[in-house]
């Protein structure tokens, strides 16, 4: 595949006839320039597809208009906030840049100082950081932090009530007659991960329900590391016959594991997830869960962050409420 090479000013100035003093004045809307000369060097800049470099356009306005959206890693969570941003972004004068650190499986803590070490001063005006290791507010730039590890700091801040989400789920399995409830929790050192559990056992407790440690373990949110931690859970003789697991993707591996080892879902065992990713629906059987509304997380952040920059004064932490999914991953107790 051959590339075209970058179209330059000079080759726009060549061709509409012009200097390249004369295009560099309609690109940054300068005056000094007759209407129609100005009409001629937008057509042609249209016609061979011209872009002012970042790079260059950021040394003369200390601006790009480009606002950075930073991920550890693309998976269904910061996909679902991405597309809420990417929403979020048309028509406020800007446009967005999505970033990966590169850190494969995105536990290297301080991944997002590099990546705004790379990209701050020159690329992006501002920066989304989706699910910070570490929450600094010294920034030279605004920065806004969605679900970070830590929980709400100084740090302007979007995230969902983890808490009353684990709740709701842990009520609705309790209402169905399920008592052995087991747990497969987050990363230990995530912030959500820990309301999560926390929601769970207050929920338990408050129904007078004893949590028997044996059936809470940590599950990582990863699909492979669930997948160890579900099939200790149901080897045990006295095995839960529901498991509210810390998110889709854990929970997804859990009803995987169930098959595998010749459980029915929800016949044998009920399955509860929480994010209600687009792949939670199309699970067989479809996965009952707790919504978090991603993609408006990701539009709040995006506009909290145009804010910001903007000067806007408002509240600088946006905790949004989470739902009950019911799908046909849970049933009553037989």
């Amino acid at each position: 595949m051959v590339f075209q090479q970058r179209v330059k000013m000079s080759d726009v100035a060549r061709t509409a006839g012009v200097s390249v003093a004369t295009v560099s004045k309609v690109v940054n809307g300068r005056y000094g320039v007759a209407q129609a000369t100005v009409e001629r060097v937008q057509q042609v800049i249209h016609e061979l597809g011209y872009e002012a470099s970042l790079g260059a356009q950021s040394l003369r306005s200390h601006r790009t208009n480009v606002l950075g959206i930073l991920v550890a890693e693309f998976e269904p969570f910061s996909t679902e906030l991405l597309k809420g941003a990417s929403q979020e972004v048309a028509g406020s004068g800007y446009q967005l840049l999505a970033y990966s650190s590169g850190d494969g499986e995105g536990a290297a803590v301080g991944w997002e100082r590099r990546s705004l070490a790379r990209l701050s001063g020159t690329l992006i005006d501002g920066a989304v950081i989706v699910t910070p290791t570490v929450v600094e507010t010294e920034h030279s730039f605004h920065v806004v932090a969605v679900d970070p590890h830590t929980g709400p700091s100084d740090l302007p801040t979007v995230d969902s009530d983890n808490f009353a989400g684990a709740v709701l789920a842990t009520n609705y399995l309790l209402s169905l007659g399920h008592t052995r409830i087991g747990h497969i929790s987050g990363r230990t050192d995530l912030k959500s991960a820990q309301l999560r559990e926390a929601g769970f056992r207050s929920a338990m407790a408050d129904a007078g329900v004893p949590v028997d440690e044996r059936l809470v373990r940590v599950g990582g949110f990863r699909i492979e590391s669930a997948a160890g931690t579900a099939a200790e859970l149901l080897a045990l003789t006295d095995r839960p016959s529901a498991i509210f697991a810390g998110n889709d993707l854990s929970a997804i591996s859990t009803m995987t594991v169930a098959r595998d080892m010749g459980l029915s879902v929800p016949d044998d065992l009920s399955v509860i997830g929480f994010d209600n990713v687009p792949e939670s629906a199309l699970v067989n059987p479809p996965l009952t869960t707790i919504m978090q509304p991603l993609q408006r997380m990701g539009a709040e952040a995006l506009r909290l962050l145009v804010d910001l920059i903007a000067g806007v004064e408002r509240d600088t932490h946006i905790r949004l409420p989470t739902e009950l999914v019911i799908r046909s991953s849970c049933r009553p107790l037989h």
